[in-house]
């Protein structure tokens, strides 16, 4: 839930009515996109456009091209109850109506754009309502969202608070957006909208990112295409249970509404109290789903995730090398053996703690973020020396918002955990795991304690793979009084914001996973706080290129955290050349996920080859304009995308051969996002040392040839892949 202080004020009212009719027609306006406000004072705003740019000296021309297009800015209940509506809440005295006036219309210049304000305030209530709209102009993207403030004498319930509203009066339109299970996130599925509600929702409580994403795009006008077409990209920037709604109607028009989710959920306003609700965070492209991507990724970096500046180091977690058998001999040969290949992180995970309850399972321990010495005898300081002296950051895997009944924590705190009265506790994880009662201050203290002990003690910790493994089984706080139980679900995110918030005040720089049992945190939620997520648990390459490719319609690559893993893949069984898993992998940040020492004298020389070859990509990967040429959704049995510099200077291509059979027909590729202008030397990177170079190494080719003629990439075996990198001719 994102506050501005904006530096500098000042007041854009257009007052008299013009020739439509409104005393006012606010444009809201990036490099490319506008949404346009229309209304009265005394009157809700209404609804006039979200799209191509538009002038606001013809701003209305607008009201003349969208005929009958006049639904409110944020509907409500009241002025609304035939229709679906965006914040509906109970008086005090009982009255469930709404109805809102516009007191006014302020626009104030912010970092990077602009801040709008539309106050308003309904007309029988001291109850304040105020729409932000803030640009991030070099993105193209808006985030709109509500604050609430109760300044009536007694306390309000609402009972549903979208953070936003936007009709799309298009006819046809297409949706977007992605679905899962773990080991399987971010499948992607477009269908066209009919007249209905459509509704994309997840009700996980801690986590919710796997079974669906509070993401989703919209193609206007045509079926969904990555390269062409005009394009809607909304995400929720809540970590929480949510509500995507689309109400289709009869004629056509599409009301999208977003925000925290109305199931099990009521939360009580006090008197003097203001809520300010998760942003959604808008863009509009007219070159298709990629285009929108762009945008994205471009706002991300410009601060919707932690460090979205500095790129990210190669690493190796210690996860699928040795699961919970971690102990120092183990630890250290891992980090000596991947600094051979050119490493320059290592992460210990799981099972490096407890005392009286040792993590040898995983039942035990969590809540108890003691060194386990049996394991561990000169503790974290040993592997951090050895660590340095292998030329190695070192990381260290938690779980702090989970503890175990089998823990020294819990026989301390029983009232720690979220609990519901006179109801048994439902463990999940291992039989004993439970969830902390982060609406609970102290409980907080502790959370934010378990970071900066382990910082404060070890500053030369580079690294925290934070985890969360379970889901809110068990409703209600033990700390919440009786008549606020049913804002649970809320006031655990805002909880987990504030330690965040805490962490990152006192630790800037410290880099942060978000890793939710799997993909369950992909989420601009908690992205402000973290530097990356954890896609998926499931490491298998073919996989991965799928479900890569949903997490890359909204996240950069920067975030998404890639590890080349052994074969067979542990969750798959499927066995696959080590050059496609670096390949699939080289498309984010790059890492791995197995034991060096397992690995053949070929294989070290081959990883130490890719590592080294992706170093000299990464800045254009993890920093450059993405393009997603070839879907491997669309079944042409490969699949292929590109990263440009901004400058055009150098650019990566990627292509993977998902299907073999005899006489397959590969597609031509063609590439994106270069300078016609220029011309490029092309580079193939990841050559297995028995293999032969593409016929395309070392050419030098004009760039509007490899983007308008097309080209071909031999993938003749199965699982082939390649890499190519173009350098621009001085």
């Amino acid at each position: 839930m994102r506050k501005l202080t904006p530096f500098l004020f000042f007041s854009i009212i257009l007052s008299g009515q013009n020739a439509y009719g409104w005393d006012y027609n606010k444009v809201i306006s990036t490099d490319h996109s506008s949404l346009v406000l229309s209304g009265n004072y005394g009157e809700e705003p209404r609804f006039s456009h979200y799209g191509a740019k538009v002038d606001s000296a013809s701003v209305g021309s607008i009201h003349d091209l969208w005929v009958g297009m006049n639904r409110p800015a944020y509907p409500v209940f009241g002025s609304e109850t035939e229709k679906p509506v965006s914040l509906q809440l109970v008086h005090a005295d009982g009255n469930p109506t709404l109805f809102l006036a516009t007191e006014s219309v302020n626009t104030i210049p912010v970092d990077g754009g602009t801040l709008t304000t539309v106050k308003m305030r309904d007309k029988a209530y001291p109850l304040i309502v105020e729409l932000k709209y803030r640009t991030i102009n070099e993105a193209d993207v808006i985030e709109m969202w509500t604050e609430i403030t109760n300044s009536e004498r007694k306390p309000v319930v609402i009972k549903r608070m979208d953070s936003g509203f936007l009709p799309v009066r298009q006819g046809d339109v297409w949706l977007t957006h992605l679905h899962g299970s773990w080991a399987a996130e971010n499948q992607i599925t477009s269908e066209p909208l009919s007249p209905g509600m459509k509704t994309i929702r997840n009700l996980d409580g801690a986590r919710n990112g796997q079974a669906a994403q509070p993401s989703l795009m919209l193609t206007l006008g045509q079926q969904p295409s990555e390269t062409s077409g005009n394009v809607i990209g909304a995400t929720l920037c809540w970590s929480g249970n949510y509500d995507l709604r689309i109400d289709t109607e009869n004629d056509f028009c599409h009301n999208l509404m977003a925000g925290v989710s109305s199931e099990a959920m009521e939360y009580r306003l006090e008197p003097g109290q203001s809520i300010s609700l998760p942003s959604l965070a808008l863009t509009y492209s007219s070159e298709g789903l990629s285009g929108a991507s762009r945008n994205f990724h471009k706002w991300a970096r410009a601060g919707a995730i932690h460090g979205g500046e500095n790129p990210r180091d190669i690493l190796l977690n210690s996860w699928e090398g040795v699961y919970l058998d971690v102990d120092e001999t183990r630890m250290n040969e891992m980090m000596r053996d991947f600094a051979s290949l050119g490493g320059e992180l290592f992460v210990m995970d799981d099972g490096w703690f407890g005392e009286k309850y040792p993590r040898k399972q995983d039942n035990a321990a969590l809540g108890d973020w003691k060194v386990d010495r049996e394991k561990l005898p000169g503790g974290i300081e040993s592997l951090i020396r050895n660590a340095k002296e292998n030329g190695l950051k070192f990381g260290i895997w938690i779980e702090p918002e989970s503890v175990n009944s089998l823990s020294e924590l819990y026989e301390k705190h029983p009232d720690w955990v979220l609990k519901t009265a006179k109801r048994d506790l439902i463990m999940t994880r291992g039989g004993t795991q439970m969830l902390l009662d982060l609406s609970n201050p102290k409980v907080q203290d502790f959370v934010f304690s378990i970071v900066d002990e382990l910082l404060s003690k070890y500053p030369e910790i580079s690294y925290i793979k934070w985890d969360a493994n379970t889901s809110i089984k068990n409703f209600g706080s033990q700390y919440l009084p009786a008549d606020k139980q049913m804002q649970t679900m809320v006031d655990y995110h805002l909880g987990l914001e504030n330690i965040l918030k805490r962490i990152r005040k006192k630790y800037p720089d410290v880099v942060m996973q978000a890793c939710g049992g799997g993909g369950g945190r992909v989420n601009y939620g908690v992205m402000p706080y973290f530097d990356e997520v954890w896609v998926s648990d499931n490491t298998d390459a073919l996989q991965r290129i799928y479900m890569q490719w949903g997490t890359s319609m909204f996240y950069p690559s920067m975030t998404m955290a890639q590890h080349v893993s052994a074969s067979p893949n542990h969750q798959t069984g499927r066995q696959l050349p080590l050059k496609f898993r670096f390949d699939v992998a080289m498309t984010g940040r790059l890492g791995m996920e197995l034991q060096p020492s397992a690995m053949s004298d070929e294989e070290k020389d081959f990883a130490k080859r890719a590592i080294a070859d992706y170093k000299t990509i990464r800045n254009t990967v993890q920093l450059g304009n993405q393009y997603r040429l070839i879907s491997p959704y669309d079944d042409k049995g490969v699949a292929s995308l590109m990263y440009v510099d901004p400058d055009r200077e150098e650019a990566v291509f990627f292509a993977y051969k998902l299907k073999h059979y005899r006489y397959q027909k590969i597609p031509r590729f063609y590439m994106a996002g270069l300078d016609p202008e220029k011309s490029y030397r092309i580079t193939e990177l990841t050559i297995p040392s028995d293999d032969s170079h593409s016929h395309l190494d070392g050419k030098v080719v004009p760039g509007r040839y490899l983007m308008e003629i097309g080209f071909e990439v031999p993938l003749g075996s199965e699982y082939a892949s390649r890499v190519l990198r173009l350098e621009a001719i001085k």
